[in-house]
């Protein structure tokens, strides 16, 4: 079987190749610049040089492909709502028809957990069928990624199955996310969101890269799938284990939830008034995501698709740590 995937040179589509290169798959990478392309060579997949918005032709290189997993998306905490629907829609859906045309079988889309985070709120143990897909106008990465999965399951026909694996914080050896983390904490901007014992759900990089090729081979279609490393942890217990593998301790200043919401409305505010360059050190976005309990019950991915967490906790901090 070959596979084509999106997002193959970022840091969860490197575990994604990986995964499938192990299996014996062929893969072929979207790759968007030349060390984008020798990223992927070098996993073992073979770079295919565009940009999927920009791809006119995109199903003549589908069409030699059985499978697509699409990982590409744009993820983070502070960009105008056009750039999240143009990276998370619009080249979800331009994928999706481009793969129906050139009979692809198997669309599995890397979504989010986010997707149905609505208001703030404790989430505990969340289902597939226990919350519905959210489109909060505050949270343009969250509503992008909902409209997303909404356009990747009613694509879903006799054949092309389509599915979305959605994650919880994903994390592992090159998280991007951690230099964020890191930056705040030298910069004392670092505060722990109310107390810090919210639970979360993980999803480390190489369990979600399994859950994503188990769904190509045995998801019946039409179905969102979670999938977590199958233990909850409170978030100071993850944030703190995170940064230990930089050698970097957070302090212990917080701020009430309240506090960081008005802190939150306020750094944005400055940062639109402004234009200012980089992210806030903290957003409303951000502050839903890590800021109530959320975790969430990987039941059904473990019964339809077979899964099972490929890494533990502790093997995955301890990769980390070795990396460095």
């Amino acid at each position: 079987m070959k596979v084509f995937v999106t997002g193959g040179s970022g840091f969860l589509g490197h575990y994604v190749i990986t995964g499938l290169v192990a299996r014996g798959y062929d893969v072929v990478a979207l790759a968007r610049s030349p060390s984008a392309e020798a990223a992927v060579r070098a996993l073992g997949a073979e770079p295919c040089a565009g940009d999927l918005v920009k791809m006119p032709q995109l199903a003549d290189v589908l069409r030699g492909c059985d499978a697509v997993i699409h990982g590409a998306a744009l993820f983070v905490m502070w960009a105008p709502a056009e750039e999240f629907e143009k990276a998370n829609v619009a080249a979800t859906d331009h994928l999706l028809r481009e793969a129906a045309a050139a009979g692809i079988k198997s669309f599995v889309q890397i979504g989010a957990g986010a997707v149905v985070m609505g208001d703030p709120k404790d989430m505990s143990g969340v289902t597939e069928d226990g919350a519905e897909l959210t489109f909060p106008k505050w949270a343009p990465y969250i509503a992008s990624k909902a409209r997303a999965e909404k356009l990747v399951l009613a694509a879903n026909t006799a054949t092309m199955r389509t599915s979305v694996v959605r994650p919880p914080m994903i994390w592992g050896a090159g998280m991007p996310t951690l230099d964020h983390m890191v930056a705040n904490v030298e910069a004392k901007q670092f505060r722990w969101p109310g107390s810090g014992m919210q639970k979360m759900s993980t999803g480390h990089a190489a369990n979600v890269a399994e859950a994503a090729i188990l769904a190509v081979e045995n998801a019946p279609g039409g179905k969102s799938y979670f999938v977590s490393d199958g233990e909850d942890r409170s978030l100071k217990e993850v944030i703190t284990a995170l940064l230990a593998t930089r050698n970097i301790t957070p302090g212990p200043a917080s701020a009430p939830l309240g506090v960081a919401r008005i802190m939150a409305r306020a750094m944005e505010f400055i940062w639109s008034i402004f234009s200012l360059q980089g992210e806030p050190p903290l957003t409303l976005q951000m502050l839903r995501l890590v800021g109530s309990t959320f975790t969430v019950n990987d039941g059904l991915a473990r019964r339809e698709l077979k899964y099972r967490p490929v890494i533990t906790w502790q093997q995955g901090l301890a990769a980390m740590q070795s990396s460095q």
